[in-house]
Order: C-alpha cells, then structure tokens, then sequence
C-alpha cells in the first residue's frame, strides 16, 4: 500500500518580511534620539561602516558571494552602483540632519511622496504610461509640494531632497541586475573610503571621535549598521513573496509612523502650510491606492 503524498509547503507569505522592514524604518526616529549626540555627518560614517561587516556577514551566510564578484565585474554594473551609492549616501544624511534637526514632517512628506515621484519617473525615464487616476494622484501631489513652497519654503528641500534621491536610488537600482543586499554591500563598499575619511576626520578633530569614548554610545552607533542592513534584508525577501503593488501599499506605513511620531513625541506644532501638504498627499495616495486595488480586481476577474 502506496503512503500518501506528502502535501506541498504552502508558499510563505511576504507579509511578515515587508511589515518588519517598514516598522524598523517608521520607528527610527527613536533611535535617533538617543544618537542626537553624535553630529549628523559623522554618524552617517560610522553607519556606512557599521552596515559593511554585517552585510558580509548575510551574504556568507546566504552564499551570494558569486552575486557581488559578478556585479565587481562588469563595469556597467559597477557605475550604476556608484551612482545609487552617492544617492543612498546622500539621502541618508539628509534625513539623519533633518531628524536630529527636529524636522520631522518634513521627512515624512518626503517618504508619502516617494511612491508618486516613482510613478512619475516611470513614466518620464522607463516610457511608462501612467492610468488616469495616477495623474490625478501626481497632479494633487504637486499641489501639496506648491503649499510647502507658499508656507514652509524653508523646509520643502528636505521634503524634495528625501524623495528624490530614494526615487533616483530606486531607478538606478532598477537598472542593474543586482540582488537588493549583494548591492548594498558594494554600495557600503564604495562609499567606505569616504565613511573612513569622515570618521578619522572628527578622531583628530578638537572633541574627538563619538565612537570608543563611551560604551553605550559606541554600541548604539554599532546599532546603526543593524538597523540599515536587516530592514533592507526583510524587503527583499518581502518584495519576492508578494505582489510588488501590495508592498507598495504597506509602504506608506512608515512615513505615517514618522508623522504620529513628531506629532505626539517630538511635539512638533503643525503649521497650516504642513497640515494643508499632508491633507492633499493624503488624498493624493488614497487616489493611488484606489488605482491599485482597481488595477488588481481587473486583473483578477
């Protein structure tokens, strides 16, 4: 007599992975508290170097060395990840500056506008077409960017700056066929001789380096490099188990983290020009998501 087959494992779902990944970058103004010591340009440094060993580490563990010597040689490869390099570096300070700056929303309307600015580009760069509703998403987008330039002048170039680089980043990346950590391992790489430089800079400087003085701040600034790897792990694990416009639905969890954030604990008032961006982005996503779900029923009936 024949044992029954055994049943087939059921596919493991990308929601576990994609939640984890945008609580850990919702949340990250917290941890940026407790570095708000460190100056900005410094523990940008120090997390370039931090985020090195420990995604060597992963892709030991996870045999994607024969990924990163492939991207190392190709040269095509190799300038596209220098240029996603200088935009990751560059958004990372920008939004350590603006968090230990107490600029929160701003940080937070440059993440809501992201996913737009990535539609927008796909259209203008990759010869996307973009539907309807999304040019209505785009369009009420704009107008929110116009309220920040009337009311709040002096803090939309974070806003902008935020969503720019993260949505060029995206495009680069998009470009190469490369692994989402292979990458940022080359990427940390590339950008380790400046990180180095930085770090040995504020060493020789008059009040000498914030990391190796004390314990604790040294291990919170370890912390850093944690906190960029692991997140970035769980969205590519999330990004291969589940539908792409789905995890870019949940996207918009972290950037709503970050607004209750500087709403009820970095006690930011809200001026009328900000509240007024974060109503008209707020339609312009609800627009969005309503063009997603729209698309995923036609799709499915």
């Amino acid at each position: 007599m024949n044992s029954p087959a055994p049943s087939p494992t059921p596919p493991r779902s990308g929601l576990a992975p994609a939640l984890g990944a945008y609580l850990i970058w919702g949340f990250l103004p917290l941890y940026l508290i407790l570095v708000r010591e460190v100056p900005p340009f410094e523990f940008v440094g120090w997390r370039i170097i931090w985020t090195l060993p420990l995604c060597l580490a992963i892709v030991a563990v996870r045999r994607q060395f024969p990924e990163v010597l492939a991207a190392l040689r190709s040269p095509r490869s190799l300038l596209a990840l220098l240029a996603s390099a200088l935009l990751i570096g560059a958004n990372w300070f920008v939004y350590i500056w603006a968090i230990m700056a107490g600029e929160v929303y701003a940080t937070s309307i440059g993440y809501y506008l992201n996913p737009l600015v990535n539609v927008l580009l796909g259209t203008l760069v990759l010869g996307e077409v973009l539907s309807r509703r999304q040019w209505v998403a785009v369009g009420i987008a704009g107008a929110a960017v116009a309220f920040l330039a009337v009311g709040a002048l002096s803090s939309l170039w974070i806003s902008l700056t935020l969503c720019v680089t993260f949505a060029l980043y995206g495009l680069v990346r998009k470009q190469v066929a490369v692994g989402s950590l292979p990458g940022l391992t080359i990427e940390s790489a590339i950008l380790l001789p400046v990180a180095a430089g930085i770090a040995g800079w504020y060493a020789l400087g008059p009040q000498g380096s914030s990391f190796g003085q004390d314990w604790r701040m040294s291990g919170l600034i370890v912390l850093s490099g944690v906190l960029t790897a692991v997140p970035l792990l769980l969205f590519a694990l999330a990004a291969r188990r589940m539908d792409y416009s789905t995890l870019g639905f949940i996207q918009y969890l972290s950037p709503t983290i970050v607004f209750f954030l500087g709403l009820f604990v970095f006690n930011q008032p809200l001026a009328p020009a900000k509240l007024a961006s974060f109503v008209l982005i707020w339609v312009a996503v609800g627009v969005f998501v309503w063009d997603l779900w729209a698309k995923r029923r036609s799709a499915a009936a």
